[in-house]
């Protein structure tokens, strides 16, 4: 298993279906992930640190695991099987929940646990954005080819379907 970390949620066009875009912490490979809109919203206010007036899903599920004192370890988006990404929440108690990779980062930025990734998984569906892994001011820069590579791309290009997962 491979540590990964959420760039951010972007919009594919022409399509705009949500996309939540990971990055190996220690590599070049970016996952991008085809979800839906609530979990890309869900995410992307997890990010910004946005606290709603009342909790969402993702922050009651988060207050239920706080309450039940059953520390999320991390999560593990697993295997991609039809087009359908798949992960698991594991908890330091030693249950495994199986989950939604989209739900599961959300929970995983709320809670502070890590995201991995299979290293098998990362081989199939990975993409390579060379030199991707510099100094912090080329980020921006390294994202921007992403996009541009994202808006000349489509789901079809990659053997995962178009569902959202």
């Amino acid at each position: 298993m491979r540590e990964v970390e959420v760039v951010g949620v972007r919009v594919e066009v022409p399509t705009s279906q949500p996309i939540v875009l990971l990055r190996e912490s220690e590599g070049e490979r970016f996952l991008p992930i085809w979800i839906g809109a609530a979990e890309a919203t869900a995410i992307a206010f997890a990010q910004q640190g946005v606290v709603p007036p009342r909790p969402l899903t993702h922050d009651l599920l988060r207050d239920v695991i706080e309450a039940t004192g059953n520390e999320l370890k991390e999560v593990r988006i697993t295997d991609i099987r039809e087009g359908v990404f798949f992960a698991t929440l594991h908890f330091e108690s030693g249950v495994e929940v199986s989950a939604r990779p989209s739900d599961s980062i959300a929970l995983a930025l709320r809670l502070g646990a890590p995201i991995m990734c299979g290293e098998a998984l990362l081989d199939q569906a990975a993409v390579l954005v060379p030199d991707a892994v510099e100094a912090a001011e080329v980020q921006d820069d390294e994202v921007e080819r992403f996009r541009e590579f994202l808006d000349q791309v489509s789901p079809d290009d990659f053997e995962a379907g178009t569902e959202p997962s």
